[in-house]
């Protein structure tokens, strides 16, 4: 019999190979086509049953990504939602008691329900490269392990282990999950077929938890456990806003000693979190984020050499992302001891990334080379300019360095917030000039801003957009405008929070109103961490076109060099990268202080999205969530307006108008939402 997605092969050794090769798509997902398809190929199989069955993935981009979550989006009942989670429970069940050995054999992703089917193999043998990796990343789409991952993935692995790899979502490579017991063998490429043949053949004691993984597992150990991980999860999101974490936790607490019945409830927790407000939002975000990445193309744009101009904290960062994304980079700056500095950084940031791969470490400080006299512009396919906001200055460094550029380079300019049209008055070629605005900090913040001028080519415009997924970064699209889009909305949000500072609410009282709605890190915090001087910067620009007026608090502290983190003062003392805050202080009414942050941040969204600075509401959403972290579960300014309900936000931004004056008039633009 054939299939669609199915290709069953039989070898002399009586081994059943069953091919995976999802028609139509680039990836293997496990779609209800896909499992209807897996059960009729294993009903064939058995009928005539071999020495043992090999799961092969057919695409070179990995095993399985995972569960097709269009279909999740579909569901709109909790009946609906039982139905498909009980279709993938089956499937894997079958698998798992299927009365010959099973195989994962396991090279590039697998991840979701493709690492819930490899755990319901009786082994799994797995790439040892780079590029295979190993997961459960349900809990970013607000949801947890639903077909029976929770339950296999702790027999495989032990409480501990398990429940991070599924509380983190994180990815795991082939030595870490070697280790934890996820997978059975680490092989090159070469030998994996070798060692599926192995395992079929030889039939190895599967591996058991040590005594220690037992004994947490023991019921009356789980509770002072669970206790912990709570709490663990409590500092990075909460339960109002994201509950799947704590549902997993309580499901292993209540459940694990009958691994039937855990099962059961494994079914019913996640299909009560399938239509959750924070699932449909996390959702959306995940394919927000797929839009941004199709902005660019990687193979429109391959340098082979990277120039930056500015070795502090932010240029530095650039350059060292670069080589760290396998680049050669030269970085420049007129201090040596700014260098220094850079290199410094650097390999930190190489050591948390690679962590104890000395290699990798050793290879990426390899590419990343000081460059004191500017010797790498004649050889650069791509000069990164990062010196500080002034325009005059930029342009000062722009008129030295455009003759020196190689025919065909790429002028960036990292700026925060000046148009490119001001920039390129200088240029003898204007259509070079494009802007890469990273974030701070590089290494975290997915975000870049790719920026059009008015002259910038449209060739460059798309070298730039594929450079940004070159870095694996996710590239926005964006108008030059005062503020770009990023920038523009998030200030007058940080602006309002200086303001009432200055009105004698306490700092921590404003950041913790931004914590309740969702953000990541409060405005006062995030102020001193961007940087007070960057703040005022960015201010000014906007000042002159856009309602923003600076409040003199910041012009102060700025004047006293109290510029936030990187002076040890700001709003908040810092003692060793922390802010020093009160923990008693108090205020009567948060939730007027969240409404007067939001409403200035969501009044100044509509507004992009009225001038087009970028082209839609999706990539508005997109940018401000991955630009800033606006609370991911509410997906996004715009679609928060739309959930709210437009009247209602207008009415509120009325409201505040008259409490608070002009700069919260509504735009135009709240009449098209309505």
């Amino acid at each position: 019999m054939s299939y669609k997605h199915w290709t069953i092969e039989r070898d002399e050794d009586d081994i059943c190979w069953l091919h995976l090769d999802v028609a139509d798509s680039s990836t293997n997902i496990l779609s209800s086509a896909v499992i209807a398809e897996l059960s009729e190929a294993l009903n064939e199989i058995s009928q005539k049953l071999p020495r043992g069955i090999v799961f092969v993935s057919d695409k070179a981009n990995g095993f399985i990504a995972g569960a097709d979550i269009n279909e999740f989006t579909r569901i709109e009942t909790n009946e609906e939602a039982v139905a498909m989670l009980e279709r993938g429970h089956d499937i894997m069940n079958k698998v798992e008691s299927m009365p010959c050995i099973t195989v994962a054999m396991i090279k590039g992703f697998c991840l979701g329900g493709g690492m819930e089917l490899s755990l319901a193999c009786t082994y799994r043998i797995m790439c040892d490269d780079k590029s295979t990796r190993v997961g459960l990343p349900e809990i970013k789409l607000g949801i947890h392990p639903g077909y029976g991952g929770t339950v296999r993935s702790i027999q495989k692995a032990g409480p501990l282990a398990a429940m991070n790899a599924m509380l983190t979502g994180r990815m795991i490579q082939g030595r870490a999950a070697k280790a934890m017991g996820l997978v059975d063998d680490l092989v090159p490429e070469r030998q994996l077929k070798a060692a599926a043949r192995h395992f079929i053949i030889n039939k190895p004691s599967p591996r058991e938890l040590g005594l220690k993984d037992k004994i947490l597992n023991h019921r009356l150990v789980r509770p002072l456990l669970a206790s912990q991980m709570k709490k663990q999860v409590a500092t990075k999101a909460s339960r109002e806003h994201y509950p799947a974490p704590y549902k997993l936790i309580s499901l292993w607490v209540k459940y694990m000693d009958n691994p039937k019945r855990m099962l059961e409830k494994e079914i019913e927790s996640v299909a009560s979190l399938v239509t959750d407000y924070t699932a449909r939002n996390l959702v959306r975000v995940f394919f927000l984020q797929d839009a941004l990445k199709a902005q660019g193309r990687k193979k429109d744009f391959i340098p082979q050499h990277v120039h930056v101009i500015g070795g502090g904290v932010m240029g530095g960062d650039i350059a060292a992302w670069c080589a760290l994304r396998g680049f050669k980079t030269t970085v420049q700056d007129r201090e040596p001891a700014m260098l220094a500095g850079t290199m410094k950084r650097s390999l930190t940031m190489f050591q948390k990334k690679f962590k104890k791969d000395r290699r990798s470490i050793r290879e990426s400080m390899d590419r990343l080379i000081p460059d004191h006299k500017g010797l790498g512009i004649e050889h650069a396919d791509l000069v990164i300019e990062a010196i500080f906001e002034d325009r005059d200055v930029k342009q000062t460094l722009y008129k030295s360095i455009e003759p020196r550029m190689k025919e065909g380079a790429i002028l960036a300019t990292n700026t925060s917030s000046i148009p490119l049209e001001e920039l390129a008055t200088c240029l003898n070629n204007p259509g070079r000039l494009v802007g890469i605005h990273f974030f701070n900090p590089v290494a975290l913040m997915p975000l870049v801003e790719i920026v059009e001028g008015s002259n910038t080519d449209k060739d460059v415009m798309t070298q730039a957009l594929a450079f940004g997924r070159q870095i694996d970064k996710l590239p926005l699209p964006v108008k030059s405008t005062p503020g770009f889009l990023v920038n523009r909305i998030l200030m007058p949000y940080l602006l309002e929070a200086v303001e009432m500072v200055s009105e004698g609410i306490a700092p921590e009282m404003i950041d913790r109103a931004a914590l309740n709605f969702g953000m990541p890190m409060g405005p006062i915090e995030l102020a001193d961490t961007v940087g007070l001087d960057v703040c005022r910067s960015v201010a000014d620009i906007l000042s002159k076109t856009q309602n923003v007026s600076l409040p003199k608090r910041i012009s102060m502290l700025v004047d006293n060099k109290k510029l936030g983190k990187k002076t040890g003062e700001g709003f908040y003392k810092w003692v060793k990268g922390k802010p020093i805050k009160d923990k008693n202080a108090s205020y009567a009414d948060v939730k007027e202080v969240e409404n007067r942050l939001v409403m200035r941040l969501l009044n100044e969204a509509t507004a992009c999205l009225r001038e087009k600075v970028v082209e839609n509401e999706d990539l508005v959403d997109a940018g401000v969530i991955f630009g800033t972290g606006f609370a991911p579960f509410r997906g996004g300014p715009l679609h928060h307006i739309h959930a709210e309900g437009a009247a209602k936000l207008s009415d509120r931004m009325d409201k505040l108008r008259k409490m608070y004056g002009d700069r919260f008039s509504k735009d135009e633009a709240w009449s098209s939402l309505e």
